[in-house]
C-alpha cells in the first residue's frame, strides 16, 4: 500500500511540473493539420473566356460619302459662297485656279477685246488649270459654283467639267453675278461633263449671308 501511494505522489508531482506549453504540444501530436485538409488556394490570374470563334465587329461605315465644294472664283465673290457651303456641309473646299491668273483688264466686260469677253465669245475655249487633275474618289455629292461671265459660266469651268468623271456623283452647281441669273450654264455643265446627276442651280448676289446659303441647302433636302 506504501508503495503504491508513493508512485501516485510521483506522477502527480511530474504532470504538475511540466509547462504548459509542452502539455499542448503533446497533446496535438497525432492529430491531423488543419492546413493539411483544406483545398488549395484558387489561382490569382483570371483566366479569359473561351473563345467563341466569331470574329470582332467592325463599325459600319457612314452611309453617306464626302461632300465637295469646287469653286473659281476670280475676284473672291464666289469664293465667299463657296466657305459658306462648305462650312454648313462640313465638306472640302477646293478652288480652281487658272495655269495663267485673270489680271484686271482680263476682266475688263466693257472692253470687248479683253480677255474674257473673247474666250466668253469662243465655246471651243479650254483655258488651262493649274496644278493635277481633282480625285473624287470618296465624295458622294459635289457642289460646283462659279461666277457668271457674259450670262454664262467661265470657259474653264468647261476645261474642269470635262476632266472629271462624276459618275454615281449628285452635283449641284451655283453661282454669283450681278444681275444675271443661273441661266444655262448648269445644264451646260452637265452636258459638257456627260457624267453625274446634276441638280438646278442656285444664284446668289455677291453680298449672300449665311441664312441664305443655309436656307437653300435645307431645301435641297
Amino acid at each position: 500500500m506504501m508503495k503504491h501511494s508513493i508512485w501516485e505522489f510521483v506522477k502527480r508531482v511530474l504532470v504538475c511540473a511540466l509547462p504548459p506549453v509542452l502539455l499542448l504540444a503533446l497533446a496535438a501530436c497525432g492529430s491531423p493539420s488543419p492546413a493539411s485538409t483544406a483545398a488549395p488556394a484558387a489561382a490569382s490570374a483570371t483566366v479569359p473566356p473561351a473563345a467563341t470563334g466569331e470574329p470582332a465587329q467592325t463599325p459600319a461605315a457612314p452611309s453617306d460619302g464626302k461632300v465637295l465644294v469646287v469653286v473659281f472664283s476670280a475676284t473672291g465673290t464666289t469664293k465667299a459662297v463657296a466657305e459658306k457651303i462648305a462650312a454648313i456641309e462640313g465638306a472640302d473646299l477646293y478652288e480652281i485656279i487658272p495655269a495663267e491668273p485673270y489680271t484686271g483688264d482680263d476682266l475688263n466686260y466693257n472692253d470687248r477685246s479683253s480677255r474674257c469677253m473673247t474666250e466668253q465669245n469662243d465655246k471651243s475655249v479650254r483655258p488651262e488649270i493649274a496644278g493635277e487633275p481633282l480625285d473624287l474618289t470618296g465624295y458622294t455629292k459635289v457642289y460646283v459654283g462659279y461666277p457668271i461671265w457674259c450670262a454664262e459660266e467661265p470657259r474653264i469651268m468647261d476645261t474642269f467639267a470635262e476632266s472629271c468623271d462624276f459618275s454615281g456623283l449628285t452635283v449641284i452647281p451655283f453661282c454669283t453675278s450681278g444681275s444675271s441669273g443661273i441661266g444655262k450654264s448648269g445644264n451646260n455643265l452637265a452636258e459638257t461633263a456627260g457624267t453625274g446627276a446634276w441638280l438646278e442651280g442656285k444664284r446668289f448676289p455677291g453680298g449672300a449671308s449665311e441664312a441664305d446659303v443655309q436656307k437653300w441647302i435645307e431645301s435641297l433636302g
